[in-house]
C-alpha cells in the first residue's frame, strides 16, 4: 500500500489550476521521477477539470487509483494511490486537506496561486503520515486490531479442537484401560479365591 502523489487544485470555468502538491517518487528509478512526475500532476488536473463540483470519485488507470474530491467552493484535490490503498482512508485524507487548506490560505488566492506563490507547507507530512493507512486512520487501526483478535480467536478455537480431539482420545484409551483394569480385578479375585486364609 503507498501512495504517490497528494495535489491541491482550484477547479475554474474553464481549467483547473494547481495550488499545491506533493510527490513520493521513491519506488521509481532517478530516470523515471520527472516523467512520473508530470504523469501525475498533468493527471490530477485532468480528473480536476473532468469532475463536477461537489464530488467525489475515484478512477482507476493501470495498477493506480487517483482519488479526487471536489468540494463546492470549486477547491479539489486528488491522492494518487495504488490499488490495495483503502478509499475510505484518501477520502479521509482528502477532506482533512481541504479542509486546513481553506483555513490557511485565502479563497482570494485560489483563482491565480501556483505551488510557488501558495504559503501550504503541510501536503509533505500528510503524504508521509498517510503511508501507512492503519497507523494515520483511527479506524483501520481498530479494523486491524479486530482482525487480529479474529485471527487470535480462530487459532485459540483451532488449538481447541486440537486438544479436545487429544482429550477425546485420552478418555477413549482410560474407558479402555478402566475395561481392562476390571477384566484384571476380575482375574486376580478369581486367582486368589482359592487361597483365601479362614
Amino acid at each position: 500500500m503507498k501512495l504517490f502523489s497528494l495535489s491541491v487544485l482550484y477547479k475554474g470555468t474553464t481549467k483547473s489550476n494547481l495550488l499545491k502538491a506533493a510527490f513520493d517518487l521513491s519506488s521509481f528509478s532517478f530516470f523515471q521521477k520527472s516523467s512520473v512526475q508530470e504523469f501525475m500532476t498533468f493527471t490530477s488536473d485532468l480528473i480536476v477539470q473532468r469532475s463536477s463540483i461537489g464530488s467525489r470519485a475515484s478512477v482507476k488507470e493501470q495498477e493506480y487509483l487517483c482519488h479526487v474530491y471536489v468540494r463546492n467552493d470549486s477547491l479539489g484535490a486528488v491522492v494518487i494511490a495504488d490499488g490495495e490503498y483503502p478509499s475510505r482512508v484518501c477520502f479521509t485524507l482528502l477532506d482533512k486537506v481541504l479542509e486546513e487548506f481553506s483555513r490557511q490560505v485565502s479563497s482570494i488566492d485560489w483563482p491565480s496561486g501556483s505551488p510557488d506563490t501558495v504559503h501550504y507547507t503541510a501536503l509533505d507530512s500528510y503524504l508521509a503520515k498517510y503511508q501507512n493507512p492503519r497507523e494515520a486512520d483511527a479506524m483501520s487501526k481498530v479494523q486491524a486490531e479486530l482482525d487480529e483478535t479474529k485471527i487470535i480467536l480462530h487459532n485459540t478455537m483451532e488449538s481447541l479442537l486440537e486438544r479436545g480431539e487429544k482429550l477425546d482420545d485420552l478418555v477413549q484409551k482410560s474407558e479402555h484401560l478402566g475395561n481392562q483394569s476390571k477384566a484384571f480385578y476380575k482375574t486376580a479375585r478369581k486367582q486368589n479365591s482359592c487361597c483365601e486364609v479362614m
